[in-house]
Formats: structure tokens, C-alpha cells, sequence
């Protein structure tokens, strides 16, 4: 009798067991056929060890990385990068989302958390959305066309005392002198004169430390009790005593500037209320870290273009000459503004070298989108959502010849960024999250370079500089020698 039970005890427990497979089977197939599409299409990804591997893959080189896969995968496809994937999107026709998604759906904050130790408390990526929004709006008051204009002529200024320096003729390394001063003009221009005046070397010091502790490494662990952290920490602490006693003595003395930091004192949330110590710091480190190196390292590769192609160096000599012969030797907002040659020169410069060469989100629902070749993809919610200006510049189905250095690819009649439809060009970002100092960088960069043109003849003696892949905002890497010889002032009648 036990046998018996046991017997039909055994198969009774088999055939739930054989249920439950055939339930999971089943399931298994339904949900094959019936979920949406988004577990169906999933992006390709790219092969790589378990685990770890992507992460060696991505710190050896996103864009090498980017050369690699781009022809075997296409144009959209994902990095396993330890616990996170990384869904890149390159080209214009799957980019739109990334552009103008908003801020619930693609996120920048989650993504961009690294840069909170950098910038402090309370400012860009360490508030909400809302808030973020207003000290953006702040930024954008500060640089109206009124106050451009107001900054340009300080440009000058600086431009014309840095060079005055120079001998009769000499040779110098180019990107160390437009280094020191982009960093002149940033100072005068966004910090201040006291800064630019009495506190600059102490400055521009602790400026290096906070630089030197944005790593690589940095952007995963932002907190590593690491030396090059301390010493950003330290000089973060440093910078906003600093700050906190220029804002005290002007509130106290009643005393204003035309400079970005007046113009963040003066700001205010719409709820009324002002803005503190502590944010104005957080903000003006912040734009001086976004305007700072891209535009010296802008300036520089702009230099050596120019003065490897002697096309474009004709051509940018006879607009100078022309326009002071319109205009007298007088340099403003409105004499740059007419640079239209000199603009294509430098914006083909940031086609082939934007210095941020990764833009990231954080997505926080799923997507679709659509290559050109038709292949449709759904990018699940959780996927940090990556595009690359580096490699999306230099496509060759948008930009003829990409690798060659052609600014009358951008004149009226060819505008072949604009040929290929939206986000075909973005050095500057674009969309939602486009560049706000896009027209001070522009600006700026002109001013520097039409003084040199104007003032000095010149000549590359170090070979054309390479590309320094290991700095976080991607430069020149070495020396750019120079050698110089004062000209004449091109005639202005």
C-alpha cells in the first residue's frame, strides 16, 4: 500500500515538475511573441571580456574604441561597462532624441555627479532640475549681446598687453602663451578685476589643483581618497574663501564690475531670492572650467592650421586687412562679428577637435530609434546614453573628405553641416543642453587671433601637434614652436 502511494506521491511531484517546465517554456514563448519590441531589438554590443573588459576597452580610449566598432556595428550599439551599459548614438539621424529630450527622460545630472567635488555644493549638477534651469538662465543674462560686447573690448585690451611682451621677433611655444592668456582674459572677464589685479598667480594656481583632480578615474570614483583629489578638495576650499571676501567687499562697498561675477551677485531665483556666497563661487568655477581650456586649446589648434595651409592663412590676412580698412584700426564686438572668415577657420578647427569628445545622459525611460540604413533599436530605461563629437564630426557621409582641414566646407552655398539636417555639427553640444559660452568662446578666440594676424608674421617650427587622448577636455599634446617676427600694422587706408 505504502509502495502504491509512494508510487503515485513520485508521480504526482513529476508532473508538477513537468507543469512548471512546460508553464515556463510557454511563458517564455509568449513573452517572445507578444512583449514589445524593445526585448527584441536590442542595440548590438561590443565584445569585450566579462565583467571588466568593457571598462579597459572604454578608459584606453572611448574614440578608439568608437574607430573600432562603428563599422561593424553600425551606428548605434552598446558598451557593457561593469554594473552599467553605455548606449552610443552616433550620427544625426539617431541623435535627435539626445538633444532634445527632456530633462525626465534624458538625464544629465546622474551622469555629470563627478563634477560636484569641482564646482561645490548647492550649484549645476548638485540641485534639481528646476534649480539647475535658473542658474543656467543666469548664466545666459551674463552673456547678452550688451555684455558681450562689454567683455569684448576687455579681450582686446588683454590681447594687446599679452603681445606688447613679445620682442621683434623671437620664438615661442604657442599653446603656452594662448594658455596664459585665455586665462588673463577669462579672469579679467568672468572673475574679476581684483582677481585679475591682485590675486591672479594665487588663482590660477589653485585653478591647476582643482584641473589636475578632474582624472579619468575621477569620473567613476570621484571620492578615491586620492592625492590629486585632496589637492582639489584643499584648493576648492581655498578658491571660495577667496570669492566669498570679493563678494563681502562689494556688497559692503557698493562698489560693481561689468563681470560675470557682479552678474551672479546681482541674479536672482524667482522666488526673490538672492544668491549666496556659496553658488556664486560654485558658478564661476564652473564657467571658468567650461570656457577656459576649450577655448586656449581651440586657440591653439586654430594657430597651427592656419599656419599650415596657406590658403586659409591668405585668406584670413585679406579679410584683417579689409576690414581695417573699413574700420580703422579699431577692434570691437561688431568688427568680429564680420570675422566670417576667420569664424569658418576656427569652427572647422572644433569639427575636427572638439575638446569634449563624449556627451552623456542617463535615460530614465525607453526609446526608439531609427539608423539610416532602417534598423530600428529600442534603448532600454537605465542605459547611460552616449554620443561622441569627436567621431559624429568626421563622418564621411555628411562631411566630405572629414579627416582634411576645409573651412569653405561651412560657406554659403555649401554648408555642408547644415546639408545633412540637425546635430550634424556638435562641437557645441546642441539642442536642450547646447553650449552657453558658445558665443564668448567665438569671441574670444577671434579677438586673439586677429591681433596675431594683424601684428605678426609667423611660422610653425615644431611639427603639426598631435592629439593628447589622456586629458579628460582632450588638447594638444607637447610643445607648438613657434617663431615670430612683428610686422607692420596691416595699412588701414
Amino acid at each position: 500500500m505504502e509502495s502504491v502511494e509512494s508510487t503515485i506521491a513520485n508521480s504526482k511531484i513529476l508532473n508538477v515538475g513537468l507543469l512548471l517546465v512546460a508553464t515556463l517554456v510557454v511563458a517564455k514563448l509568449i513573452s517572445a511573441l507578444l512583449l514589445p519590441g524593445s526585448k527584441k531589438r536590442l542595440p548590438p554590443t561590443v565584445s569585450a571580456w566579462p565583467v571588466i573588459g568593457g571598462l579597459i576597452r572604454f578608459l584606453k580610449g572611448p574614440v578608439v574604441m568608437l574607430r573600432e566598432e562603428y563599422p561593424k556595428l553600425g551606428s548605434v550599439f552598446t558598451l557593457k561597462l561593469v554594473n552599467k551599459n553605455i548606449t552610443f548614438l552616433i550620427g544625426p539621424e539617431v541623435s535627435a532624441h539626445f538633444f532634445k529630450a527632456p530633462e525626465s527622460d534624458l538625464s544629465q545630472q546622474e551622469v555629470y555627479q563627478f563634477n560636484v567635488p569641482t564646482f561645490g555644493p548647492g550649484v549645476v549638477f548638485d540641485v534639481d532640475y528646476t534649480i539647475r534651469q535658473e542658474q543656467f538662465r543666469f548664466f545666459t543674462e551674463a552673456l547678452r549681446v550688451n555684455k558681450l560686447k562689454a567683455y569684448v573690448d576687455q579681450m582686446v585690451m588683454e590681447a594687446e598687453e599679452y603681445f606688447s611682451k613679445w620682442g621683434e621677433s623671437g620664438e615661442v611655444d604657442l599653446k603656452y602663451e594662448l594658455e596664459h592668456l585665455i586665462i588673463l582674459t577669462a579672469s579679467r572677464c568672468l572673475l574679476g578685476e581684483e582677481v585679475r589685479n591682485k590675486l591672479f598667480d594665487d588663482v590660477s594656481a589653485l585653478f591647476h589643483d582643482l584641473d589636475s583632480g578632474m582624472l579619468p578615474i575621477s569620473v567613476i570614483y570621484p571620492y578615491l581618497p586620492i592625492p590629486a583629489h585632496k589637492r582639489r578638495d584643499q584648493a576648492r576650499k581655498k578658491l571660495a574663501d577667496i570669492f566669498s571676501s570679493i563678494i563681502i567687499s562689494r556688497k559692503q562697498t557698493g562698489k560693481t564690475q561689468n563681470d560675470l561675477l557682479q552678474c551672479f551677485i546681482d541674479s536672482k531665483y524667482k522666488d526673490g531670492r538672492a544668491t549666496t556666497e556659496s553658488e556664486v563661487t560654485g558658478l564661476l568655477i564652473a564657467a571658468l572650467f567650461a570656457g577656459q581650456h576649450t577655448s586656449s586649446i581651440t586657440s591653439t589648434w586654430s594657430g597651427a592650421y592656419l599656419l599650415e595651409n596657406p590658403i586659409y592663412m591668405s585668406a584670413v590676412l585679406d579679410e584683417q586687412k579689409n576690414l581695417m580698412q573699413k574700420h580703422g584700426n579699431e577692434v570691437n564686438y561688431d568688427v568680429l562679428f564680420e570675422m566670417e572668415t576667420l569664424y569658418r577657420c576656427i569652427k572647422e578647427t572644433l569639427r575636427l577637435h572638439p575638446p569634449l569628445i563624449m556627451l552623456l545622459r542617463s535615460s530614465h525611460s525607453d526609446f526608439s530609434v531609427k539608423t539610416k540604413e532602417g534598423m530600428e533599436y529600442d534603448i532600454p530605461k537605465g542605459h547611460i546614453v552616449a554620443t561622441s563629437p569627436a567621431f559624429a564630426n568626421r563622418l564621411p557621409h555628411i562631411y566630405k573628405d572629414p579627416d582634411v582641414y576645409d573651412p569653405d566646407r561651412f560657406s554659403p552655398g555649401r554648408d555642408e553641416d547644415k546639408a545633412a539636417g540637425a546635430f550634424s555639427y556638435i562641437s557645441f553640444g546642441g539642442g536642450r543642453h547646447g553650449c552657453l559660452g558658445e558665443p564668448f568662446a567665438y569671441l574670444q578666440i577671434k579677438a586673439i587671433w586677429s591681433h596675431l594676424l594683424r601684428n605678426f608674421e609667423m611660422e610653425l617650427i615644431s611639427p603639426f601637434p598631435e592629439i593628447d587622448w589622456n586629458a579628460m577636455v582632450v588638447g594638444v599634446k607637447g610643445k607648438v614652436m613657434v617663431r615670430y617676427k612683428r610686422r607692420a600694422l596691416l595699412p588701414s587706408h
